[in-house]
């Protein structure tokens, strides 16, 4: 079964992760922009190359799910990160509200059928994980999935072992990739409170960013502490060996993105892929094709 290697930022399995004390800026001393920017274009290099690799072998594959609050940078991050990947061999999926097909199925059936083909990167612009976060913190959004097992009175008390059955649900199914070849690396993006109002002003101020904003976006803010809570806990109950939590700090893009680089090559250098080894029949007929075109 594949499984991450450790990391900074790395979320422990133990249970123990207090999102009050996940930073969401690095230090000052580690925030220089020439020497990040230098960093990041190696990266990109590096994993444009093992992306190459890994498409070639055409074995395992590789899934990586971004979660965040509101204007934490998740789409910046994915184009930027992946901006030297060849398309051919990584494709993005964006979850948003579920469509009425998606709700006539269970609430994993919209991610399954997204995850990554063999020799592909998969990247997930947030995910499953949803039906633990925004669902958890709306929970009336579950009457439209037309449970059986579902309490006559939606509050927390009364949903705690539904939260923890759908815990379990996520495990299952990552330990099910896990085993077939599917490495998964989840990104929580953590920005703060305060740095969310700065983007937030930065789209209501700056005509071009207009188009991102949205009136429910404060909406969700106010719910800030539900979010936190729910991300507390879902975290701690699905970091596991074979599919990790990193929390990235997130109030400096060229940082975050930094991070999220090097945890990706990283691990795809742990994976060591290899291009296929050419077999003694199919070389020797390599030889006569060689003669066949050289002769012309």
């Amino acid at each position: 079964m594949l499984k991450a290697v450790k990391s900074n930022f790395q979320v422990g399995i133990d249970n123990q992760f207090k999102l009050s004390e996940a930073a969401t800026i690095a230090d000052k001393s580690e925030l220089d922009k020439k020497t990040l920017k230098k960093e990041l274009g190696d990266l990109r290099q590096e994993l444009a190359e093992l992306q190459h690799q890994l498409f070639a072998e055409d074995k395992r594959s590789l899934l990586i799910v971004f979660q965040a609050m509101d204007a934490a940078g998740k789409d910046s991050t994915i184009r930027s990160v992946f901006n030297r990947v060849n398309p051919a061999g990584c494709q993005v999926s964006s979850f948003k509200q579920p469509s009425s097909l998606e709700l006539d199925h269970d609430f994993m059936w919209r991610s399954n059928i997204r995850a990554p083909e063999r020799g592909k990167i998969g990247i997930f612009n947030r995910s499953y994980y949803e039906e633990g976060l925004v669902v958890r913190v709306h929970p009336d959004y579950l009457k439209y999935q037309r449970l059986n097992d579902l309490p006559e009175t939606l509050d927390e008390k009364n949903l705690q072992g539904f939260w923890q059955n759908r815990f379990e649900s996520f495990n299952d199914y990552e330990k099910h990739l896990a085993r077939n070849g599917t490495l998964v690396l989840k990104f929580w993006l953590n920005v703060s409170k305060e740095e969310q109002k700065n983007r937030f002003l930065s789209r209501l101020n700056e005509p071009e960013k207009n188009w991102k904003f949205s009136s429910g976006d404060i909406k969700e803010r106010a719910l800030w502490n539900d979010y936190m809570h729910a991300y507390e806990e879902l975290i701690n109950h699905t970091s596991k060996e074979h599919a990790p939590w990193y929390a990235i700090p997130a109030d400096n893009k060229l940082y975050m993105r930094v991070q999220v680089a090097r945890t990706i090559v990283e691990n795809l250098r742990a994976m060591n892929p290899q291009f296929p080894k050419v077999e003694k029949k199919e070389s020797e007929k390599f030889d006569e094709m060689r003669r066949l075109l050289e002769s012309e």
